[in-house]
């Protein structure tokens, strides 16, 4: 592979007309040349064709050649094969509307392109940094993500969908991207490439920024679609048939899975004390007194987990980056796990109900 081999990037947007000048301006800003851009309209309502269509002909003297595909609403997984069937680059390169990469992002994934051992690179995945805004939610997710990459090696099995790039020859063998797939189809599609006998190598400097991840509403919508999308990856790809390394951007949404189960029990233990009320027997001999006990020691458990690991990095950085009022940023942050745990356990109930009905992806579970 040499420095002048064309590199395709490739963006797909569905109702995102405000991004759109700027993502495709940092795209096309790329240090790395020859370029080829295809950004691809899943069926958008709004202005983000036609803003697309703006863009491109405001490029009409530019050395980089710029494809405008536009499709039905049919999602990101149909887009990014739409785009790679189109792509002419050796090596094709899959981002996001809300993604602004670095000037040198292309440049420093083809510099991530030297095999070690007997390596075969089929895929280099960059890091993407969340910005952040005044809320507690944008902080939360950023520094989520940023612990999530201070944790990587070098061989990973995850080419993340805002800021990687792929061998094309070696995407379209494993068949590219499924338009059935429901999200997580960077997640799914890098297990192939593992499955094929590839590699996927992290590359820390080829760095893009994410726009603030603002709202609450947003931010658990999105938990829930990754649950319910892991769900058929783990499905498809149980650990016994994996191959090359094992998951490694779960990060703190292992934990954050156990917390709501944990509250539900402390909660439940103090029930049966409370249906006694008032006691008119000794404590010391009331077993609804010992559940209660139990149930204190259940929200100690809680706490603790606030506390350390991955969650307590979560929590220290986004109380020391609020400011004033710490004790309402570490309440507000509590309440936030708390719903993204619940969040999480209603993905993976639709994902269960994806299982069954053979829906968004999933094989048949018999026959």
């Amino acid at each position: 592979m040499t420095e002048s081999s064309l590199v395709t990037v490739t963006v797909c947007a569905r109702n995102g007309a405000h991004w759109v000048e700027e993502c495709l301006d940092a795209l096309h800003a790329q240090t790395h040349r020859p370029l080829e851009i295809i950004a691809v309209n899943d069926g958008s309502t709004d202005s983000t064709g036609v803003r697309m269509d703006q863009w491109k002909q405001s490029k009409a003297d530019s050395d980089v050649d710029v494809t405008i595909v536009h499709q039905d609403a049919i999602g990101l997984s149909a887009g990014r094969m739409n785009a790679l069937e189109r792509a002419q680059g050796e090596w094709v390169a899959i981002t996001d509307i809300d993604v602004r990469p670095e000037q040198d992002w292309i440049e420093k994934m083809l510099e991530a392109n030297e095999p070690v051992g007997e390596e075969t690179i089929v895929a280099v995945t960059g890091r993407t940094i969340f910005k952040t805004h005044t809320d507690v939610v944008s902080r939360f997710r950023a520094i989520q993500i940023a612990s999530k990459y201070r944790s990587r090696p070098r061989r990973t099995s995850l080419a993340n969908g805002p800021c990687s790039m792929f061998k094309r020859h070696a995407l379209l063998d494993v068949g590219g991207f499924d338009s059935n797939w429901y999200h997580a189809e960077d997640m799914e599609v890098s297990l192939r490439l593992l499955q094929n006998g590839g590699s996927i190598v992290y590359a820390p400097d080829a760095i893009v920024s994410h726009v603030p991840e603002i709202g609450v509403r947003r931010f658990l919508h999105k938990r829930r679609r990754d649950a319910r999308a892991h769900l058929r990856i783990v499905r498809h790809y149980p650990s016994r048939q994996r191959s090359g390394p094992g998951f490694d951007f779960i990060g703190s949404a292992g934990i954050a899975l156990s917390i709501f189960p944990v509250v539900l029990l402390m909660l439940l233990s103090f029930l049966p004390f409370l249906l006694e009320l008032p006691v008119e027997q000794s404590l010391q001999e009331m077993w609804q007194v010992k559940m209660a006990l139990g149930g204190l020691m259940l929200g100690a458990l809680v706490e603790l987990m606030f506390r350390r690991g991955p969650l307590g990095t979560i929590t220290r950085g986004v109380k020391s980056s609020g400011g004033k009022g710490g004790f309402l940023v570490a309440i507000s942050v509590r309440i936030l796990v708390l719903r993204w745990s619940i969040a999480l356990w209603q993905g993976l109930i639709l994902g269960c109900l994806d299982a069954i009905f053979a829906r968004n992806g999933h094989k048949r579970l018999f026959g």
